[in-house]
């Protein structure tokens, strides 16, 4: 039997995640802060390198519209979030090698909805260097698109083309129970199309695709059907910023096909693009005072600095019994949040729903994701963010703040925290 609905849109939604990171190839700092790249010059050939500064950070959206295929008749369609942040923690003295440590998030759109769902999280970390070569453990699942775009060494005139090759790296350890990233390697063509203009800006385009067709050995171990064959292809456009030395702009059509042992034929295909979203550095303790203030003289509302920036907490937060329909008294509260994020704009913020130790852990998940959904959607209706700038997690009982054994710890794990993202 093959995967199932939901991993089948996870499976094609980290690679789009990762062929994001094409988007994100160096610092996120304004072109005055640094002299301009190598390749900044205007007419003749240039050269394409990337650069690292240790302690840059930046975080990449791209989103994705997929159709996925089973058997050949059409299971649906999705609408997939990727968000992806980086920090360089180590680079040569030169910056023409770096450290990259990152965070993969995926999301999922239900038809109709306002609000994206966490399907998958990833951390990973890895060094490249100047033409855009890896050097990453074997362990890790993300990226999944590596050596991807691989620059020569040597100059591009508009009209150059090159080859290098490239790896998918496939994480199925949910869909068909193999233990290990599983690998799909490729040849990848590039061109250099010349310069162009990109929203006002000068950028240099450059195509990338690759196709593949890849006869696939057993794997190590497998759950029901493991891939005997692979194919596909991936079109790309890639907008380089010349001053900046990065890339700017991300476009991508692509299609893979699974055929398993089992007989299954699997297949997605689709587009995505992706953008560099910049964020500058938070003043946790100035901003965690202002949201105190903002938030005085509201019941169960606490206001703490967390890992990934600000959290607000809505302790006690009422529904109506077992649903996820917001309480009238609880309106208030959201609505005040909302004029609260309204200014902070450049800051994308996660809303995470939690229970108290009661029914069964599949049902404290669901019900805690549709809690978080319900005030998500309230949090758009008002304006305070587009659906893209919200990230939906449902966590169940799993991070008790209080007792569970009695009535009042219980009333403050029944909580929705909204966080204000650093990056």
């Amino acid at each position: 039997m093959g995967p199932s609905p939901r991993m089948q849109t996870k499976l094609r939604a980290t690679l789009a995640a990762c062929l994001a990171c094409i988007a994100a190839l160096l610092s996120a700092q304004s072109p005055a802060a640094r002299p301009p790249a190598a390749g900044s010059q205007t007419g003749g050939p240039v050269r394409f390198n990337y650069t690292y500064h240790q302690g840059d950070r930046f975080r990449v959206l791209s989103t994705v519209s997929e159709e996925v295929l089973a058997n050949h008749v059409s299971a649906g369609k999705s609408e997939i979030l990727n968000r992806i942040a980086y920090s360089i923690s180590e680079s040569t003295q030169d910056g023409t090698a770096g450290r990259l440590s990152g965070n993969f998030v995926t999301s999922e759109r239900r038809p109709g909805g306002s609000g994206y769902v966490v399907i998958g999280e990833y951390d990973s970390d890895f060094w490249r260097d100047r033409f855009g070569k890896y050097t990453i453990d074997g362990k890790y699942f993300m990226p999944v698109v590596r050596d991807v775009p691989v620059f020569p060494d040597r100059q591009l005139a508009p009209g150059d083309s090159w080859n290098a090759p490239g790896q998918e790296r496939h994480d199925l350890r949910q869909a068909l129970g193999i233990p290990e990233p599983y690998v799909i390697p490729f040849e990848c063509r590039y061109r250099y199309e010349g310069e162009v203009t990109r929203e006002g800006r000068p950028a240099r385009l450059i195509t990338a695709n690759y196709s593949f067709f890849h006869e696939a050995p057993e794997p190590s171990a497998w759950t029901g059907a493991w891939p005997t064959e692979v194919s596909g292809f991936s079109d790309e456009k890639i907008w380089w910023d010349p001053a900046l030395g990065q890339a700017i702009a991300y476009e991508e059509r692509f299609r893979i096909v699974f055929d398993l042992s089992d007989g299954t034929n699997m297949e997605w295909r689709g587009t995505a693009s992706s953008s560099v979203v910049e964020s500058s550095q938070m003043d946790r303790a100035e901003m965690k005072r202002q949201v105190e203030e903002a938030m005085s003289g509201l019941a169960d509302v606490t206001v703490k600095v967390v890992a990934e920036g600000i959290s607000i907490s809505l302790e006690n937060i009422r529904f109506s019994a077992d649903s996820a329909i917001l309480a009238a008294t609880e309106l208030g509260k959201i609505d005040r949040i909302a004029e609260l994020l309204k200014t902070y704009p450049e800051r994308d913020i996660i809303v995470e729903g939690h229970t108290a130790l009661a029914g069964t852990a599949e049902g404290r998940k669901k019900l805690s994701e549709d809690r978080a959904r319900s005030v998500a959607e309230r949090l758009v209706q008002l304006g305070a963010r587009d659906a893209t700038r919200i990230q939906i997690q449902g966590r169940g009982a799993e991070l008790p703040i209080a007792d569970n054994s009695t009535d009042a710890g219980m009333a403050r794990n029944r909580r929705v925290e909204i966080i204000i993202r650093e990056n």
